[in-house]
């Protein structure tokens, strides 16, 4: 496949579990990557893991640490001292906690599941961009992507939620968001957190392929200046 010349879709590998799996990511064109705290997960990883693969990764990396009802105050703490790029919030957050941690990392996404009524005042908590998950977030499966228009105007979409190389492209064609995020899709058994090479590689491949099209089309996500972070204009690259 050709190079892609254009990166309108931030495409981030989220569940990496091994310091193999997220320098693979990145070696096949990832632009972020993700790192679940969240206790009880299957994919959940120590903090000692999480430094030692970032130290590893190719400087400016995107990073992000997964979290779920986590004190405001330590998600700072771990986003700093792991030296992660940011957070991404799965919990029952309120817009004031998510404005909070969005004024003290460069990157917050604020994740919602489709259909959540809630999604429409997703502006209010200041977040770089909204994740739509499935009802079952983790699952692997895939909801009506119709309902990622309840996201309000303006405010950035990260998909997720049963993506994987079959449909990622069908999927930033028609809901054309800001990111996209996969996890349970690149996995060699659901859950196990371990990433398929094969099946990553697809993956990225059919993203970048689709990005380029809907680019050609004239549309390219910009960044709002001053207030979005944006991976392609981050001042540390």
């Amino acid at each position: 496949m050709p190079p892609c010349t254009v990166e309108a879709v931030f495409i981030k590998i989220c569940g990496i579990t091994s310091e193999d799996d997220a320098l693979l990511a990145v070696a096949l064109g990832a632009d972020g990557l993700g790192f679940v705290f969240a206790p009880g997960s299957p994919r959940q990883v120590r903090s000692s893991e999480v430094r030692a693969i970032v130290h590893r990764l190719p400087p400016k990396t995107p990073t992000v640490g997964i979290f779920r009802d986590e004190r405001r105050e330590r998600v700072v703490e771990i986003v700093h001292s792991l030296g992660l790029t940011g957070a991404q919030l799965h919990g029952r957050e309120h817009a004031s906690e998510v404005r909070w941690i969005a004024d003290r990392v460069p990157l917050v996404i604020w994740a919602f599941r489709a259909g959540d009524p809630a999604l429409a005042d997703a502006a209010d908590g200041g977040a770089s961009a909204v994740l739509i998950d499935a009802p079952d977030p983790g699952s692997g499966r895939v909801f009506d992507w119709s309902l990622a228009e309840g996201a309000p105007s303006g405010v950035r979409v990260v998909l997720a939620g049963g993506l994987d190389a079959g449909n990622v492209g069908d999927a930033i064609r028609r809901v054309r968001p800001w990111g996209v995020d996969v996890s349970t899709g690149v996995e060699t058994e659901p859950g196990s957190g371990r990433k398929d090479p094969i099946r990553l590689r697809h993956f990225i491949e059919a993203a970048r392929e689709a990005a380029d099209e809907v680019a050609r089309d004239g549309w390219i996500p910009e960044p709002e200046p001053g207030r979005l972070y944006d991976w392609r204009l981050d001042p540390r690259a």
